[in-house]
């Protein structure tokens, strides 16, 4: 990935050879075709701030998971190489909502938002609205839009978003909503601007799209199938990451344990993270989200001799009925499951690990929902990410006739995030009056003179330090454990 100084001397190169002439259309190469409508961009977005007399400012709002806030980093990073100026404000020149919808209630928000921007754009017709991502996939929400939010000015999903720059050009010279939607790729541009949330910290995406199929999950049907990037365009992007003071990478994936599959020389997840621990510099290594039937013996292996990966594994177990399992199509059961979090707990005592649950898949029995506790009392989660089954059209679980009422479906969550919590709470205080090192990560909002960092497990610690420390990598003291983080004190020595 080239770095914004090279592409921002790039697009000064393409200015100038659209100025004398010597460049009328776009390339057909990516990303070249891309830093073509950038440099065209560039000059629009000029024009208009020197007709307003004043900055454009540009909104990008995430929605979902660690993958969408990655997008957001790259469409921010285009949005200020062609000239706008970031801004939290929703009353923007340009707003962009790259969405999720994982769950119903994610979609619903949307909406909420762009009912709230349609009296924005009133007050200002320049205003352009754009909408992104998972969301942007289906079929009935893109029918829904054009139907009904006429206002927006640029709908495209995941698998374009490279093409950013070139849609919002289009937009521009056309002057009506621009909608472009792919059923799938397998495209993987390089080298496209970014701009990271975070200094010290960065995602990293290692693969894009699943090929699993849960009964319950939209996923493959808007992300596609799995594509892998190249080991090396990985380990380049990291280095030149470290260069810019990064010391954590989160590598991301829908399924990190199935990397390097679909490669010309196919490598394993477990080799590819031996090479990423070489780099140096690089002090922390994360990563999500892992499948447990992919998880294996070499990659267990891997963790429990590496001095970088973080001891965090996040462990999707959805639930702990076998029967269950197999009609969520997850590919294990129970005994698997528990049998694997053994081995990792042997290999790594000191493991923190998360995981997600559904409770009311539809069919769950008392009996099933029993069985989730059982695995949840016998592994004893750090934290766990507990969700109320959410229908989404399109996926065989939505087909089924024998949903559950909403007051079982209550009771259940209720039940299973007690039990959640008095886990969490135990197994906090394990870690409590011991040193560790915490990335510091960010002031404290809530305490004054306080920062806040996350510990390799990734549990929070908030403990007494000023500003000058944040993106420092600093030794704590655990003082008193408070159920999901910790109160500490900053060693001296």
């Amino acid at each position: 990935m080239n770095s914004i100084i090279e592409i921002s001397e790039r697009l000064v190169e393409i200015e100038k050879l659209i100025a004398e002439g010597r460049m009328n259309c776009a390339p057909e190469s990516e990303p070249e075709r891309q830093y073509y409508y950038m440099a065209k961009l560039r000059e629009h977005i000029e024009r208009k701030k020197q007709e307003l007399g004043r900055p454009l400012y540009a909104c990008t709002k995430t929605f979902g998971c660690q993958m969408n806030a990655r997008d957001s980093e790259k469409l921010v990073g285009i949005l200020k190489i062609i000239g706008y100026e970031e801004t939290d404000s929703e009353k923007a020149d340009f707003v962009v909502y790259n969405t999720c919808t994982v769950r119903e209630n994610a979609n619903l928000k949307v909406y909420g938002h762009l009912g709230l921007l349609s009296n924005y754009k009133k007050k200002n017709p320049d205003m352009m609205i754009a909408m992104c991502g998972c969301m942007m996939q289906e079929e009935h929400v893109v029918e829904k839009i054009k139907k009904s939010y006429r206002f927006v000015d640029l709908v495209f999903g995941t698998h374009n978003i490279y093409k950013f720059a070139e849609l919002l050009y289009n937009r521009v010279a056309k002057n009506a909503m621009i909608i472009d939607i792919w059923k799938d790729t397998n495209m993987i541009v390089e080298e496209l601007p970014l701009e990271r949330k975070f200094k010290f910290k960065s995602g990293v995406n290692i693969m894009f799209g699943c090929n699993n199929f849960c009964s319950y999950c939209i996923v493959p049907y808007v992300r596609g199938r799995e594509r892998s990037r190249e080991p090396q365009d990985i380990i380049n992007e990291i280095k030149m990451l470290v260069a810019d003071g990064v010391v954590e990478i989160m590598l991301l994936g829908q399924n990190v344990n199935s990397y390097g599959k679909n490669l010309d020389a196919p490598m394993t997840f477990a080799e590819l993270l031996k090479e990423v621990e070489k780099i140096e510099g690089l002090e922390r290594i994360r990563f999500m989200t892992s499948h447990p039937k992919d998880l294996s013996d070499e990659l267990i292996e891997v963790m429990a001799n590496s001095k970088k990966i973080c001891r965090q594994l996040h462990l999707p177990v959805q639930s702990g009925s076998s029967r269950v399992l197999k009609e969520m199509n997850r590919v294990y059961d129970k005994e698997h499951y528990l049998n694997l979090v053994d081995k990792i707990k042997k290999a790594m005592p000191d493991i923190s690990l998360t995981t997600d649950i559904i409770v009311g898949f539809p069919g769950e029995t008392e009996e099933d929902f029993l069985e989730t506790m059982d695995v949840v009392k016998k592994v004893k989660y750090d934290s766990a990410f507990t969700f109320i089954y959410s229908k989404r059209t399109g996926t065989p679980a939505a087909a089924k006739d024998n949903q559950i009422p909403e007051d079982v479906v209550k009771d259940r969550f209720d039940r299973l995030l007690a039990e959640v919590q008095k886990n969490a709470n135990e197994q906090t205080k394990r870690f409590e009056g011991q040193v560790q090192k915490v990335l510091v990560e960010e002031l404290n909002s809530q305490l004054e003179g306080y920062v806040t960092g996350r510990l390799s497990s990734g549990l929070l610690v908030h403990f007494p330090g000023d500003e000058s420390m944040i993106g420092k990598i600093v030794s704590v003291e655990l003082s008193e454990a408070k159920g999901f983080y910790y109160l500490g004190q900053l060693c001296k020595s």
